[in-house]
This record gives C-alpha cells, structure tokens and sequence, in this order.
C-alpha cells in the first residue's frame, strides 16, 4: 500500500517543496491506493448519511446499485456500523470488528474535516482479506464467542425450573387441593408464600407455579437462606457495588435479585433471614428496586418472589425475631403443603414413582416394593416426609441382594433412623384439662421462648450433644439451631 517513489517524483514531492504542497498532493494518492487496496469504502457525511460508497463495498453486502443507499442513515445499511460515533465524536477508530450478517469485517475508521479543520463526515475501510496477519485473532475471537454463547446457553438451562405441579406426586385430597391451589397462584403474579415441613416438596411446587405462569421462559433461582452465612447473605440476595467491603471483588457481583430479573426468586427458609436484612428485602418487595451493598444508585427490578418456610412464622413475628410487615408482604398467597403422615394414601404412587427415579440415575434395575414392605412403610410416621421416604429407599437399593425389598430389608434400616414403624410412636402434646391458676400469667412471646428452650434442653440432651442429629429431629437447620442456641445461651459446649 505504499506510494511508489516514481509517482512522488512525477508530482515534485522529493526535493524543495513544501510541506503543505507535499500533503495536498500525497494525501489524494493514499486515498485512492487504500481505496484500491481495502476490500470497501464507504464516506458520511455529519448528520451520518451515506454520502458514498464504492462499487466493491457495495457488492460484498449484496447492494446492487451503489447510487440507491444514498443519502441513507448509515445503521440502515449498516446496522453495526459505528461511523456515527467517529462523526459525533471526531475520534478515529484504526481497529475494530464490525459484524454483518455472519461475517465479521476488520475495519478502519478516520474523521474527515475541510481545510478549517471542521469536521464534516467519516470515512470507513474494510481491511478483512488484507489484514491476513489478523486471521489467527479472528479465529480464536470466533472461537471465543462460540464459548461464550455455549456458556449462556448451559446457563439458561441450569436457571430454567425443571418440575411442574403435576410433578408433584400423589392424588389424595390433600394433594389434590395444594395443586389446585397451586394452579391458580401460577396466574396471579403476586407473592406466594409455601408453608410446610422439611422434605414436603416446597421447592418442586415452586418450580411448577413458575412453569405454569406467565414467566415460565424466564429465569428460576433457588436460594436456600439457612444455607447462606449471615454475614454473606445481603451481597448474595442483593449484590456488590466495586470494592463495597475489605476483601470485595473490584468488579460489581450482580445479587440473585438481579439474576432472577424477569422471572422468578424462591427463597426458601425465609424465616432464617437475619432481622436487619428483613426490611431492605421488604423495600425491594414493595418498591421493586435493589441498592447492592456499597452502592448509592437503585436499580428495577420485575422479580416474583415465592417464599417457603417450615417454622411457625406467627411466633417468630410474635417474639420480636421477624417483622410483622414483612410477614403481611409475604403472606398474601399462602399454600400449605400437607406432610406425609396426612397423605398416606399416596405413598404407593410415591414409593413407585422413587424406586424408577432412583433406578434411572444409578443405572441399575428397579426395584420392587412386597406388599407387605409397602405396608410397613405406610404406617410409619416420616418426620422427614418424602426426602426420608427417598434416602430410605436409596439405602435399601443398596443394601439389597435382589429385585424384591421385603419388611426384612426394610426394618433394619427403619431402626437404624430410629423410626418405630407404628403410629402411635409419634409425639402428642396432651391438651390441658384446667387452667392452673396457680401458675401466673405472662405474655405470649415468653411462653413460646421457654418452650423453645426446653425443646432445644430436652433434644440434646437425647441426642448427646450431636447437634447435627438434634436439628434433623427438630425439623430445622443446623444455621437456625445455632442461631437459636446462641439465643437461648444454650451455645456452651
């Protein structure tokens, strides 16, 4: 692309000429050989209408006749085209990539200004075949982008809510109602809140509420708050602004508010999220909008919020540890999921839908349930309802020799988890007969913190101090167990 010395000489720019004469006499001589050299060129004017554009360029995007784009915006010709900006802002720009279609073009682009130094247009060059020594970089760019869109795609699945209500297994009337329920909170765009025990199947009747409702193609995102530590929980819910605490990451960490924007934010146990945070959730809940840790600007949000709890929420709002505005805001639709022991009869279509699940991911054949195995689990009480019907059957699968789980089979392991194998093994709080008038009357809240106390007293006491075991027997996590422990001033080991 160099100007030969003959063409310089003929023009008398080697020897005593100045050099304003020497630049406006080379300056037309590089236009035309990087004209000639470059696969397009194409010139705006300042408003960024095509003012011309030469026949080669013309033919590479499929324009037959030059003549008809002018006097177009160059985005209608052009859509990725940056020339406006190089117009607006008197900036070249020497390298880019410029997408059209499938193809990616190596460009150029220079600001054009008249002899008073005005700016008046843009000229673009298309270098793609000539800039050979550029071709590894657009292959591993190609190869980049190819990734990234790989990425986005497994992300966008592993967002997207797997379950659906009928999913939900069972056709007792208990079953029955919660999934009618659960139908028409799936066309109400307003907060649900799940009530139930642990392994109930909460969060599955949240993935099918999402994935029958208006939000379906959008994202579905899980956050277990129990699970969070508490010192951690506002960035993960929320996000980070650059540098918001010793140790942050300098770059913004978008929040899980963020990430389910469009769709649909579960947050199960959400009566194990600290009270300083209740409030920040509740303004995000009523305002729609989320301030990241260590930001000072707010940004919208459209997320649906579906909420689930095992703990008795009303005695938590009652003794101070969860705010009654933030209970109203949650509690506008409010399901209850039934345990297990209240829908017995759907056990059979449990046990026979987990025995093929779990044969499906092992890779081993499926089992069979003897009637009076399928009996014998019928009758027992599962505090963990379906997620301890499941490790159970899991356990059995392993420790059997055969197609056939019998009550022999099962009954050891039943033992093992310490379940007794009859109804009347489970607890019963006796009512009482008379009001002791002995006994002095105290307020509300203090009843339920002593009684609180006295189970954490008793179950420890009954699991020898493992407080792994004693937050499975009370039905809650071991983040809620030592937060109540710490509570109690039972924490001393």
């Amino acid at each position: 692309m160099a100007i030969s010395r003959d063409e310089l000489d003929q023009h008398g720019l080697i020897v005593g000429v100045s050099p304003e004469r020497f630049r406006a006499v080379a300056m037309p001589l590089l236009y035309d050989h990087l004209d000639a050299q470059c696969e397009g060129t194409i010139a705006v004017n300042r408003q960024a209408r095509i003012v011309w554009i030469n026949d080669k360029y013309a033919e590479k995007i499929g324009i037959r006749d030059a003549r008809s784009v002018l006097g177009k915006q160059i985005e209608e010709v052009l859509p990725a085209s940056r020339l406006r900006e190089v117009v607006e802002s008197g900036q070249p720009s020497m390298l880019d990539l410029m997408a059209f279609g499938d193809e990616h073009f190596v460009v150029t682009r220079i600001p054009l200004r008249d002899e008073d130094g005005t700016l008046v247009g843009a000229l673009g060059f298309v270098l793609f075949d000539r800039a050979r020594h550029l071709k590894p970089l657009m292959a591993k760019y190609s190869n980049l982008q190819s990734q990234l869109l790989a990425t986005q795609h497994e992300l966008a699945k592993a967002r997207r809510a797997r379950y659906t209500i009928a999913g939900f297994i069972g056709a007792s009337a208990a079953v029955s109602e919660v999934k009618r329920q659960a139908r028409r909170a799936a066309q109400l765009d307003a907060t649900v809140l799940l009530r139930g025990e642990t392994g109930t199947g909460k969060e599955l009747l949240a993935q099918g509420i999402h994935n029958l409702s208006p939000r379906a193609n959008a994202p579905f995102v899980a956050v277990n708050v129990a699970a969070i530590p508490e010192t951690l929980v506002e960035a993960e819910l929320f996000g980070t602004a650059p540098g918001a605490f010793t140790g942050a990451d300098r770059k913004a960490r978008i929040g899980k508010f963020e990430v389910a924007n469009g769709g649909t934010l579960f947050l199960d146990e959400i009566g194990d999220l600290p009270l300083p945070l209740q409030a920040k959730l509740l303004r995000v809940l009523q305002e729609q909008e989320v301030e990241p840790l260590g930001s000072n600007q707010v940004k919208p949000l459209n997320v649906r919020v579906i909420a689930a709890t095992h703990i008795d929420l009303e005695a938590k709002v009652a003794a101070g540890e969860f705010r009654d505005d933030l209970y109203y805001r949650l509690n506008v639709l409010a399901l209850r999921v039934p345990p297990l022991r209240e829908r017995r009869e759907d056990i059979p279509a449990l046990v026979e839908y987990l025995l093929d699940d779990i044969a499906n991911r092992s890779g081993q054949a499926p089992m069979e349930l003897s009637r009076k195995g399928l009996a014998l689990l019928s009758r027992q009480p599962w505090r963990g309802n379906v997620r301890e019907l499941r490790n159970l059957l899991e356990r059995a699968q392993l420790d059997s020799d055969g197609p056939l789980l019998d009550v022999a089979q099962l009954q050891p392991l039943l033992a093992l988890a310490g379940i007794t194998g009859t109804l009347a093994s489970t607890t019963s709080v006796a009512e009482p007969s008379a009001l002791d008038t002995d006994e002095p009357l105290q307020p509300l809240a203090q009843t339920i913190a002593q009684a609180e106390r006295r189970a954490l007293q008793n179950t420890l006491l009954a699991c020898k101090g493992n407080r792994r075991r004693a937050a499975v027997e009370l039905g809650i996590s071991r983040a809620s167990l030592y937060s109540k422990l710490q509570q109690h001033g039972l924490n001393q080991r």
